[in-house]
């Protein structure tokens, strides 16, 4: 197998997809890592989930992306990227985790968790869905605790607790009550969240209204155990009966992984990754962010469809100084 590539793309989402097909349309060699399945970010959303964004404003690489309706679903989208990726013969590893980048002399050398490539350029395209953000309370490491929401009947004729206010939390709450779940809102703010998808809202409220979902606002969990849980409410502390805890409080990017490969963050609470907004090169040469990883904490900023155009950025980038250095030579 060649281990030398030209660009080595990290992350097989949609935006590492873009990155693919505009290397490939440019003749760039290229190979795609990605350490699960095939946009692995989707296929653990949760199973009857609806896009906010149209189908056209997901489509990528110019390649029509046509849905049952207006707004995709989640299968409709895990379709449409593999018919994507196959018709156009993407070079992709799946499966294989990208453990670090490392630059030595003008090259990097990329370890993953079965061999090592070199590459002169890398693309960051690893999205934020993998790690989530901690609540750091009691009990949050018990079984019945999740951070990833994905059917709801695993939840029917159960007591369900679910944690947040956007729209992750307020899917699961809404589809886990009608499949005949108890369910219990706890909400920081003073209401659901700003960013929730406007023909879910009325439903969600009208379910707080009429009392068949109880909503706690100005409120977090304290503590939780086998069979009940602590919630710090405006009149105190309470303690209600619980069976699960779906702990939708948002995801970050691999911070870590962005810190060891050399990248400048921030140091304010966002951790905000350098990278030139022109070309989406980083503070290390060659090595460019693509997707919703150039948020940092701001997660909700870069979604599919406002940074699919990252792909073109980069590869015109790569393109240009490879037309720089060869009328150098010449």
């Amino acid at each position: 197998m060649n281990n030398q590539y030209d660009l080595i793309i990290v992350g097989g989402g949609p935006i590492g997809i873009a990155c693919g097909l505009e290397a490939k349309k440019a003749g760039i060699e290229y190979c795609i890592l990605e350490k699960g399945c095939l946009v692995n970010s989707l296929y653990n959303y949760p199973l009857n989930m609806t896009f906010f964004s149209t189908s056209e404003r997901i489509e990528i690489g110019g390649i029509p992306f046509v849905s049952n309706n207006v707004k995709p679903t989640r299968p409709e989208a895990l379709e449409y990227y593999r018919r994507v990726a196959v018709s156009n013969r993407l070079s992709i590893h799946l499966q294989e985790l990208v453990e670090s980048i490392i630059l030595t002399d003008g090259h990097y050398r990329v370890q993953t968790s079965k061999q090592l490539y070199t590459a002169n350029h890398i693309i960051i395209a690893t999205g934020f869905y993998d790690i989530p953000v901690m609540m750091n309370i009691p009990g949050e490491n018990l079984q019945k605790v999740t951070h990833y929401y994905k059917d709801p009947h695993f939840y029917a004729m159960q007591k369900v607790l679910v944690t947040g206010a956007n729209n992750s939390a307020v899917d699961a709450a809404l589809e886990t009550y009608r499949k005949g779940a108890e369910v219990t809102m706890v909400i920081r703010h003073d209401k659901i969240g700003e960013r929730v998808k406007y023909w879910v809202r009325p439903d969600i409220e009208n379910r707080v209204k009429e009392g068949s979902i109880k909503a706690y606002f100005n409120s977090c969990l304290l503590a939780i155990r086998e069979k009940e849980t602590d919630i710090q409410t405006q009149d105190g502390i309470i303690t209600i009966p619980n069976d699960y805890v779906i702990a939708m409080t948002g995801y970050k990017p691999h911070f870590d992984f962005l810190r060891n490969t050399g990248i400048q963050l921030s140091d304010d609470d966002l951790l905000q990754p350098y990278y030139n907004a022109e070309t989406m090169e980083t503070n290390l040469p060659n090595l460019y962010l693509a997707g919703v990883v150039c948020g940092g904490m701001n997660t909700h900023i870069w979604f599919i469809e406002n940074s699919r155009e990252h792909a073109e950025r980069i590869v015109k980038n790569i393109v240009s100084k490879k037309e720089i250095a060869l009328a150098g030579i010449s």
